[in-house]
């Protein structure tokens, strides 16, 4: 209950804080690329319960001769680049915060098509709301394997408390600010080249 009431009390004040920040940025977006402003993505929640993420759009909806999506690095553009090395892309999961589908901390929502490959461990990251910062986030982000990202996830989920939740927020504005493990590329690669670097079999 502590939890959630922080959560709720700092979006609510981050909101009103960034609210021209996040016009900004949402305006810059209309005006050079096509479609929504938002990306919207379905993600597993508390429980592997589904929701749908919001970040601002980075990339552009280029497609190929078939008809198929090009390849992230080749559609994110130049202000999608600057949105992410600034980690403005993330303020829209304001709303999801709000609306209690992810919390400020927590393990980091993956893609629903990963759920199959996680072992019976892994999937304990789904005992908690997801968050937009946590433990992987503050120990290499980019920088450290897929098995250490999920070990970390893990391990918040057993070690939560208030006080840490403070410890990884502030650690994440300095990770931020100084721009570590910040991808100049989009940041979900595609499923088979997850599952190479994750090594894990179909569990499912």
């Amino acid at each position: 209950m502590i939890k959630r009431t922080f959560d709720i009390a700092m979006a609510v004040i981050m909101l009103l804080l960034l609210s021209p920040v996040m016009l900004l940025v949402a305006l810059l977006i209309k005006l050079t690329m096509r479609g929504e402003v938002f990306f919207r993505q379905w993600r597993p929640g508390k429980g592997e319960v589904p929701f749908q993420v919001l970040k601002f759009k980075t990339m552009r909806d280029a497609v190929n001769s078939q008809g198929e999506l090009l390849p992230d690095e080749e559609r994110v553009t130049r202000l999608g680049l600057w949105i992410r090395r600034a980690s403005l892309d993330e303020l829209p999961q304001l709303f999801n915060i709000l609306k209690g589908d992810m919390s400020f901390v927590g393990p980091r929502p993956l893609l629903m098509e990963y759920l199959p490959y996680f072992i019976a461990e892994e999937r304990r990251r789904h005992e908690v709301r997801p968050g937009v910062t946590g433990l992987a986030q503050i120990n290499g982000r980019q920088d450290i394997s897929w098995e250490d990202k999920l070990s970390l996830d893990v391990e918040y989920v057993d070690r939560q408390t208030l006080w840490l939740d403070l410890k990884i927020l502030f650690t994440t504005v300095v990770v931020v600010l100084n721009r570590e493990g910040i991808l100049h590329a989009a940041p979900q690669g595609r499923l088979d080249d997850y599952r190479r670097r994750l090594g894990l079999r179909h569990v499912a």
